[in-house]
């Protein structure tokens, strides 16, 4: 049953109760996690099953999610217009004007294009609590408690046609602001499905513990997909367009055989350079199995029927 969140706690009251705030308004409680890992606990035998048979843990039987704290999640970072290195991106100077700051909206499967300050979004959206478990496709993670506005809303406020088969979304790129702006050759893009986009896991972020997005995250607005790989998290977006042909996104143009549209996060597919199976938690020591769709295959998998590789298919 849809549960509705409750207001965000701060980052102390996280850390003491230990408990999950609901996944947000019309979206079913996302699943727990450290005894999830259990449905890969004997991997080999699991993955021999199918899809259905390894999606789901009843929550009963699952511990709480303990949210990364605030100061992890921003001093450890991918963000390559601020720097290569984990540390980079937080130390770098804080060059980038977040406000104003306006997204377009548009692309030939909106009806009603516009021009949005991050304002308007926010005010004809309620802000929603997310806590969501994110999952680096360098085999990284952590637990990050995010406010934002479901993609649905905006993607709704264009009034999409038949055109609208994907989603296409453009970063801010400026070398006067972003020391390493043009590392790919041009603006960071990435892209969903218009069913991917749709989802109401799917976030427009604009904070993090109840506090605005900072330079290194993304701020002041980027995207939340927690079923898949990072790289998919397109930050400080300045446009969203509905398209009806796939975008070709930064990743897989650098490096097709290694970054694919879907991104989906599953164990059963290794990375061509190292194993996709257990991941490192931020902060923890060991590793942990890692959950197909991150552990959110209750409410995603019907969107994947066949449970192939979707890392690397484009």
């Amino acid at each position: 049953m849809p549960v509705k969140s409750s207001e965000i706690t701060p980052e102390k009251v996280y850390k003491r109760r230990r408990v999950l705030i609901g996944a947000g308004v019309g979206v079913l409680a996302v699943p727990l996690i450290d005894k999830a890992y259990g449905v890969f606990q004997d991997k080999q035998e699991q993955l021999e099953k199918p899809l259905s048979q390894v999606t789901t843990q009843p929550s009963a039987e699952l511990e709480p999610l303990v949210p990364t704290p605030y100061e992890t999640i921003t001093s450890y970072n991918n963000y390559y217009e601020f720097g290569y290195g984990k540390g980079d991106p937080a130390k770098a100077a804080k060059t980038l004007v977040t406000s104003p700051w306006s997204v377009e909206v548009g692309g030939e499967g909106a009806d009603k294009p516009g021009v949005y300050d991050i304002a308007e979004l926010k005010g004809e959206s309620a802000i929603e609590n997310h806590i969501y478990r994110f999952r680096c496709v360098e085999a990284w993670s952590m637990v990050i408690p995010w406010n934002g506005i479901k993609l649905s809303d905006v993607i709704k406020s264009a009034a999409p046609n038949s055109k609208a088969k994907y989603v296409r979304f453009t970063t801010v790129n400026d070398p006067e602001q972003m020391p390493n702006a043009d590392w790919a050759g041009g603006p960071y893009v990435e892209g969903l499905t218009i069913e991917e986009a749709m989802n109401p896991l799917t976030l427009l972020a604009t904070g993090i513990y109840d506090k605005p997005l900072e330079q290194q995250n993304g701020a002041p607005i980027r995207l939340v997909v927690p079923w898949k790989y990072g790289f998919k998290y397109v930050k400080s977006i300045v446009k969203i367009e509905l398209v009806e042909v796939m975008p070709k996104n930064t990743w897989w143009l650098q490096n097709k055989r290694e970054y694919g549209f879907y991104a989906n996060v599953n164990p059963q597919f290794d990375h061509p350079r190292w194993t996709q199976a257990t991941e490192r938690v931020i902060g923890e020591l060991g590793r942990k199995p890692t959950l197909l769709f991150n552990g959110y295959a209750e409410e995603v998998a019907y969107m994947y029927p066949e449970l192939d590789n979707r890392l690397y298919f484009y």
